[in-house]
């Protein structure tokens, strides 16, 4: 069975993604790993995450993925026995010269998606050092996926979801060469996330497409205010293989992974939950496998950029907007009690709540919730609206706790 692997940024992402069906989760520290400015964990805190996920029987990767200069992964190497004796179950490593630290103290040995890994070779060279499992290159096709797989002595795993990147597996000198910032570091400062203006020198050869109904269009180019012109043609859509799980299931990977440590526990939770329905749904019935549209509504309900499928059928062309969620995420409130025999929570809002509603509720044990209110009390009287600045009653199926965060979830 293929182990779905989900991000975990803190704590609260942590719980949702278990909660949502997570076989694995993957997470970085302050420091050695490509997300620096996501909120991340301490060395401290992985005993707790590894306790944490083995309540729901998952395993849990460290990753440890930017380039080590000689100061760095002398400092990794003298922690490599703290780390595994929080217990958890591997690192995921862009250094092949930490798999003889890894696999001596009894942790796996996770080849990172940074060595872009593209032929069976690299795999049975990576076998005779330890490793037990690599990170595939994102730049491979589904043909050639299964083709390496169907040759390799160890694990392999691939990206499904989430962010893709305008250089090889992440390796971009943009933000450095800019802001002095290295993605290669884990401080990427994502200006190819922007809307730049080109400029360009007239000639009679020159063809600039402002319609994205052009067939052979490679990244659309808009016209501004100005009469210069604008794309997005840094930016590629994100990743989304909802539709093609059986494809994806017949290449006989290990591990289909979730990219997004960076995003919010309410992505996490989603696009989690969605993929876990996904793969139980065609290990019980391979032959009549169907998306279900709400699958994909839903995934579009949390940050995306659009959605594309990378390189497993072709070369990406479409370029992205900024977010392209369905809702905003409103701070509205905080959860003063739940009361288990009548499942209803007590929540103090500081804005005005109706029935109808859509609410998102967060924390880090009850990693995140959303739920459309039908029911509410104030002084044991139903009501159809509160005001600002009141407690109030909300009938709630799943338990949710004390000082948890109440967002409202309001439609763009």
């Amino acid at each position: 069975m293929v182990e779905l692997l989900a991000p975990a940024g803190n704590f609260i992402s942590l719980r949702a993604a278990l909660e949502n069906g997570a076989d694995a989760v993957y997470f970085g520290l302050n420091e050695y790993n490509m997300r620096a400015n996501a909120k991340n964990f301490s060395i401290d805190d992985l005993a707790k995450i590894s306790k944490t996920a083995k309540e729901y029987n998952a395993k849990t990767y460290l990753c440890t993925n930017i380039i080590l200069k000689e100061s760095e992964i002398e400092k990794l190497k003298c922690n490599i026995g703290k780390i595994a004796d929080s217990g958890i179950d591997g690192l995921i490593l862009s250094d092949i010269g930490l798999i003889e630290d890894c696999v001596s103290r009894d942790l796996e040995a996770h080849i990172s998606v940074q060595e872009n890994v593209t032929n069976s070779y690299t795999l049975k060279t990576l076998h005779k050092l330890g490793a037990k499992r690599a990170i595939l290159s994102r730049e491979l096709s589904i043909e050639e996926i299964t083709e390496i797989t169907k040759k390799s002595p160890i694990e392999t795993e691939i990206f499904i979801h989430g962010a893709m990147c305008m250089a090889i597996s992440g390796r971009c000198f943009l933000s450095y060469g800019l802001y002095k910032r290295s993605a290669n570091c884990g401080d990427c400062l994502q200006p190819c996330r922007k809307n730049w203006t080109l400029t360009f020198e007239e000639s009679q050869n020159d063809l600039v497409s402002n319609t994205s109904e052009v067939d052979d269009e490679r990244f659309i180019i808009s016209k501004s205010y100005d009469d210069s012109y604008r794309s997005n043609f840094f930016s590629p859509k994100d990743m989304c293989m909802i539709e093609y799980i059986p494809e994806l299931m017949k290449t006989n990977v290990t591990s289909f992974k979730i990219e997004g440590r960076a995003r919010s526990p309410d992505y996490t939770g989603m696009v989690t939950g969605i993929y876990r329905k996904a793969i139980d749904s065609y290990l019980e019935n391979p032959d009549d496998y169907k998306t279900d549209p709400k699958w994909i509504e839903e995934l579009q309900s949390v940050f995306n950029r659009g959605f594309d499928t990378g390189f497993y059928f072709n070369i990406p062309f479409e370029t992205s907007e900024t977010n392209q969620s369905k809702y905003i995420k409103k701070d509205i409130g905080q959860v003063v009690n739940y009361y288990n025999r009548v499942n209803v929570a007590e929540i103090r809002v500081w804005d005005e709540l109706k029935i109808s509603d859509k609410i998102m509720i967060q924390g880090e044990t009850t990693g995140s919730v959303t739920h459309t209110i039908d029911s509410m009390q104030v002084n044991n009287e139903n009501v159809e609206k509160v005001d600002k600045n009141s407690n109030v009653g909300v009938l709630l199926p799943s338990k949710v706790r004390k000082n948890d965060f109440v967002y409202k979830l309001i439609k763009r």
